[in-house]
């Protein structure tokens, strides 16, 4: 039922009426030091992008302007990145991503949890807008949302959850839902200790993306409800969604590669080390999952001026060379050897160092005579001549964050004196 064939275009009235809402306020202390100091969705990936980006862009494409960011934690950085990347849609035209703080409404608690989060700001929203798109800021993916909206529409459904096939080994950090012959959804459970798995393929279970679209009206009822109810988690998969499917239709619009222009549909929880360096990692292949080259579906980012990559030396002890990699621009390698990695804006790398699968965020230097491997290095980290990570497993547990694949993640606190 979800393989419709409609896209966005100027004159659907479907999608001029229906809002987003971008929940960015997450703390995402998953990614350990990656968060120390900027909300989850303001984390640099890909090279020259923000994780928030990719939500932004794909509302951008899929013809959805009028969108509001919630921020809470750690936003400034947020905050700025957003409003430098998104100036060119026009507050004339009811056009715009507008950032929406945290801002009490309810009394003295911030938010608390993602359906307050909605909540606090349904005052915001046009009384024009039919629809409000629910989108989390802080997943790597490439999705039309015309489709899912058109979906919505055509079977009648007050809620409408997103949805996409994972391993059963995975399902348990998901919402997991099953779906009866019609696609309305018949059974919803949040990060379950054992996953019930998908009736079509027994190997895998469908899983929340996070992504709802709600009628306006039904949304606004059921979060002043919400409200008057004991013990009420404030949360759209603890409870929201799980209270609704006894109310109201709620439908699964699953996700595949039909379901995007080009058959390149992409979507990533970047939400711990293993699986933010396993999705860089895919960037550096031949042939990646997540393409970004892709002109029909541009990812949109604040560009920051800086001159294109750097190599240089040619001497036989200090060749300045990348191979399966992406370095960015503002990048110098200074006669240092990079494989398998990627360089984020205005990295430096210092002669006969060795990196091999290392993902360096954007400033970071790396001294001279290093050796480098499975690493995430922060923003603006200096690494000292003659470091080695990667190579002693024990020695890397006892001075940085390791993940339980062996990636290791070091930040300036880790050299700080």
């Amino acid at each position: 039922m979800s393989d419709n064939r409609y896209s966005h275009f100027s004159s659907n009235s479907l999608i001029r009426h229906t809002c987003a809402l971008v929940l960015a306020g997450g703390r995402g202390t998953r990614l350990k030091g990656l968060t120390a100091k900027v909300a989850k969705p303001a984390v640099a990936f890909g090279g020259k992008y923000r994780i928030i980006d990719f939500t932004l862009s794909n509302c951008y494409n899929s013809g959805i302007k009028s969108v509001g960011v919630l921020t809470q934690y750690m936003a400034h950085e947020l905050i700025q990145h957003v409003q430098g990347t998104w100036p060119m849609l026009s507050p004339v035209r009811s056009e715009g991503v507008a950032i929406l703080p945290a801002q009490q409404r309810t009394g003295d608690d911030w938010y608390r949890g993602t359906a307050d989060a909605v909540y606090q700001n349904m005052d915001l929203i046009d009384k024009s807008f039919e629809r409000v798109l629910i989108l989390g800021g802080d997943h790597v993916y490439k999705m039309d949302y015309s489709r899912m909206v058109n979906f919505h529409v055509e079977n009648g459904a007050d809620v409408t959850v997103a949805c996409i096939r994972k391993p059963l080994s995975q399902a348990s950090s998901f919402g997991v839902l099953g779906l009866d012959e019609h696609g309305t959804i018949v059974d919803f459970e949040e990060k379950p200790a054992n996953p019930k798995p998908d009736q079509n393929d027994p190997e895998q279970a469908l899983v929340s993306m996070g992504i709802y679209i709600f009628n306006t009206a039904v949304l606004d009822k059921e979060l002043k409800d919400g409200l008057m109810k004991p013990g009420y988690a404030h949360d759209f998969g603890h409870n929201v969604i799980p209270e609704m499917l006894r109310t109201h239709k709620v439908c699964g619009y699953v996700f595949t590669e039909s379901g995007h222009p080009g058959g390149n549909a992409y979507w990533r929880d970047v939400g711990d080390i293993d699986e933010y360096f396993a999705a860089s990692m895919d960037l550096v292949s031949p042939d990646p999952l997540l393409d970004l080259y892709d002109k029909d579906w541009p990812i949109v980012t604040q560009q920051k001026q800086r001159p294109g990559a750097k190599f240089v030396f040619n001497d036989d002890d200090r060749k300045g060379f990348a191979i399966d990699s992406v370095i960015s621009a503002g990048s110098i390698v200074s006669g240092a050897q990079i494989q398998r990695s990627l360089l984020s804006t205005d990295v430096r790398v210092e002669e006969k160092s060795v990196l091999d699968q290392v993902v360096v965020l954007d400033g970071a230097c790396i001294g001279k005579d290093c050796k480098l491997r499975k690493v995430i290095i922060a923003e603006g980290t200096q690494i000292p001549d003659g470091t080695v990570i990667g190579y002693d497993p024990s020695a890397d547990k006892d001075r940085y964050t390791v993940s339980e694949q062996g990636v290791a993640l070091v930040t300036g606190d880790h050299f700080a004196k």
